[in-house]
């Protein structure tokens, strides 16, 4: 079966990819060529601290067994912040429950680091359904200024939707060059005044993948930019902040931990079952 899928994807490959550029793809990456700034940035010493979540949860037996995490961590692996919670029975939207923990861990570490770094985007933020959580957000970034948001991928579509794109933003900038650099700065209003963002992707090394930069505030400028990246450079990994990636590594929930998690607290025993999870 899935030989036949890899087969016929081959086979009709450039038909794929056709309807993938469209028709005004030359057009697209002319407007992205344009949009690109071209900068080297220059290490400078700085502390910066990346945030991460994670959640998951597993079923069985009509029981859910749920977990949360939130870390702060230094480029250097210094914890400042390590939030945790789990419970059983269904949570009511741990997603949310694991972004509030987020907030509340860049709360208690702007104080701390010359730069934070949040995993992710902004706009996820503020589009939160849980009551003043996208205020809290805002008041704690406007707090020092020293908040970015940083995605390594992006489906955002909003700067060459004009044109027709087809692809998220980030696709046509990684077509037209492979050069450290930055695009133009971009700005969203559409959550009113208080809460603009202000955006841009970069390349802080030759040959390594795009990121998007969240700012909050429509005040930015180039300077701000090559500024921000002069402060990643030297702390970052093939082009993404370590910062990030050790908060990633050190909050990730995984099935087998939460497996483990189920045979620590002795639930399969306690509610006599003999079914394995997954």
């Amino acid at each position: 079966m899935l030989n036949t899928v890899y087969k016929d994807a081959i086979i009709n490959r450039d038909k794929m990819l056709s309807i993938l550029k469209g028709p005004k793809f030359e057009q697209i990456l002319q407007k992205a060529r344009d949009n690109w700034i071209e900068f080297t940035p220059s290490k400078e010493e700085v502390v910066i601290a990346g945030i991460d979540s994670s959640f998951n949860n597993t079923k069985f037996q009509g029981i859910e067994l749920w977990a949360t995490t939130a870390v702060s961590i230094k480029s250097d692996g210094e914890i400042l912040v390590d939030l945790h919670k789990s419970g059983l029975g269904a949570a009511d939207d741990i997603s949310s429950a694991a972004s509030k923990m987020e907030i509340e861990a860049c709360e208690k570490t702007v104080d701390e680091v010359d730069m934070v770094l949040m995993d992710g985007s902004l706009h996820s933020q503020l589009m939160t359904r849980q009551a003043g959580l996208g205020s809290t957000i805002v008041r704690i970034m406007k707090k020092k200024n020293n908040v970015v948001f940083i995605a390594k991928t992006s489906n955002t579509k909003k700067q060459f939707e004009n044109l027709g794109s087809l692809a998220g933003d980030i696709f046509y900038y990684n077509h037209v060059t492979t050069d450290p650099g930055f695009s133009r700065i971009f700005v969203e209003k559409k959550y009113g005044s208080d809460k603009i963002i202000s955006s841009s992707f970069v390349r802080l090394s030759s040959s390594t993948p795009i990121i998007k930069l969240e700012f909050l505030g429509g005040d930015h400028d180039e300077s701000k930019i090559k500024s921000t990246m002069n402060k990643l450079y030297k702390t970052s990994v093939g082009g993404y902040p370590y910062a990030l990636k050790l908060a990633h590594n050190n909050c990730k929930i995984s099935d087998k931990e939460l497996t483990k998690m189920v045979s620590l607290l002795g639930l399969s025993n306690e509610i006599g079952s003999r079914e394995v999870l997954g």
